[in-house]
């Protein structure tokens, strides 16, 4: 048992390592085509991005794979798989559930970790990358890793989910990551602009975190930023 439960570990490492290699680099690559010049001089910030990233894929996977392991032989978690065990409309529910309860638990998370003591010891390696680039989503400190690791695995034993909604939860999770450290805007000025563009977060608006440290902190939406007063608007990456 023991010896499938480290091997379902070492695997879901390698899923996540192989993910974050594959969309951050395509994102890197159109960024090249799109932006000629946009990362030159950063080979060195790109290389420690690269390691930081790798390391924290083991983070977030380890415990990843333990569940899984667990799901498949013993039935934890509230992962479900039929298409009836719920209403269909609880579908995008649980969607947004998740995506509200990680974008929350990462507001509060991450000014945390703009306390000074914390952002020398864990944070600093994160903002080390000034602007962002597409090799930056998880260039964290495993201090900070740690914190980021525990949201998913814990949210699959309070909130039923189909594991085909939850397949869409980690895309969401893995696209917006990437694209929100570009360091440059890839959506449309429109949408940017827009009413939607005003609760969700692109580059414009997480690209000002990293210029002026202590605003804008959400991940997914600008929800817990407008109530909270840490709403700077955008930049224009």
């Amino acid at each position: 048992m023991l010896a499938a439960i480290i091997l379902s570990a070492l695997a879901m490492t390698a899923i996540v390592a192989v993910r974050y290699l594959i969309t951050s680099g395509a994102f890197a690559w159109a960024t090249a085509k799109v932006r000629p010049g946009q990362y030159d001089g950063k080979q060195s910030q790109i290389r420690k991005e690269i390691f930081w990233s790798l390391a924290s894929a083991a983070i977030y996977g380890v415990p990843a794979g333990i569940i899984a392991w667990g799901w498949n032989n013993l039935g934890w978690t509230l992962i479900y798989t039929g298409w009836d065990d719920y209403s269909l409309w609880y579908l995008p529910i649980s969607v947004l559930a998740y995506l509200f309860a990680h974008d929350t638990w990462f507001y509060w998370t991450h000014r945390w970790m703009h306390r000074p003591r914390l952002f020398k010891l864990a944070h600093a390696v994160h903002h080390a990358s000034r602007p962002p680039t597409a090799w930056a989503a998880m260039s964290f400190h495993p201090i900070e890793a740690l914190t980021g690791a525990v949201v998913i695995p814990a949210l699959v034993f309070l909130i039923p989910i189909h594991v085909a909604m939850l397949g869409v939860v980690l895309s969401i999770m893995t696209l917006m990551g990437v694209t929100n450290h570009m360091g440059w805007e890839m959506f449309p000025k429109w949408l940017v602009h827009s009413k939607f563009g005003n609760h969700v977060i692109t580059a414009s608006h997480h690209n000002q975190h990293h210029e002026r440290y202590t605003c804008n902190y959400g991940l997914y939406f600008r929800f817990w930023d407008h109530l909270c007063g840490t709403d700077r608007g955008i930049s224009a990456p």
